[in-house]
């Protein structure tokens, strides 16, 4: 296993919260429940429409739908279709320890192919949760699969040999990065974020600086040609 001495939780719920307060202390407005159904790339920015016939247009629009996230670019007319990545879709069962936990930080086996294996977490409540492994899909599905328990257990008792049988319990699974702007598909005003995992939640402050670093990288290119044709203009005048 893999000592992290760093490692922690965060109360996730509370983050959003924050992250709702910071968004509507700037001017924003977080709405729920309003599906985006189609959005259209035009030379003023982009149009965004929803299910209930509202209308939007802004300079910028980052897709961060989540498994929705290929659907929506393939509904964005003026997007290269050809820059939609497949969507592979894998899920990760968890089951939880019956009883107190005796480890009080997190426990990492080595990774294994498309995961961190069968890691140790606690919640803060300080209940232990075991999980997740790599189950691949063809369709949304956050049932845990019991199936898996026999080999929990043996995952398990690599790092934890004292596991006793029946101490495992089915628990809430995790619903489980491609960061692509202008400069990668040759579109303005849209960022789009494919495939971002249960990682992207701890990752999302460093996420949200790589969106407006590639937002302010293409805003100051654009300066940078206004003030070439404008230096142009000027200098044929003069001439």
């Amino acid at each position: 296993a893999l000592l992290s001495p760093s490692s922690g939780i965060i109360d996730t719920h509370a983050l959003m919260l924050a992250y709702q307060g910071d968004v509507e202390a700037a001017g924003g407005a977080v709405v729920l429940r309003a599906p985006v159904e189609r959005a259209r790339i035009g030379g003023d920015g982009v149009e965004v429409h929803a299910a209930d016939g509202t209308a939007l247009r802004a300079q910028w629009l980052v897709n961060a739908a989540g498994l929705g996230a290929q659907a929506l670019a393939r509904a964005t007319e003026g997007f290269p279709a050809d820059r939609v990545p497949p969507l592979y879709m894998a899920k990760g069962n968890y089951f939880a320890l019956a009883g107190r936990a005796p480890f009080a930080r997190l426990v990492y086996p080595v990774p294994e192919a498309a995961g961190l294996g069968v890691h140790l977490t606690l919640d803060l409540g300080g209940q232990a949760r075991f999980g997740p492994d790599v189950q691949w899909i063809d369709h949304e599905d956050y049932a845990v699969n019991a199936a898996s328990l026999g080999r929990f257990y043996t995952e398990i008792r690599r790092y934890w040999p004292q596991l006793a049988d029946g101490a495992l319990a089915p628990a809430m699974p995790a619903a489980d990065f491609h960061i692509e702007g202008p400069a990668q598909h040759g579109v303005p005003g849209v960022v789009q974020l494919f495939g971002i995992e249960s990682p992207g939640i701890t990752a999302s402050l460093a996420i949200g600086d790589h969106v407006v670093a590639m937002a302010r990288q293409r805003r100051a290119a654009a300066g940078v040609r206004v003030y070439q044709r404008l230096r142009s203009r000027s200098m044929r005048s003069c001439l």
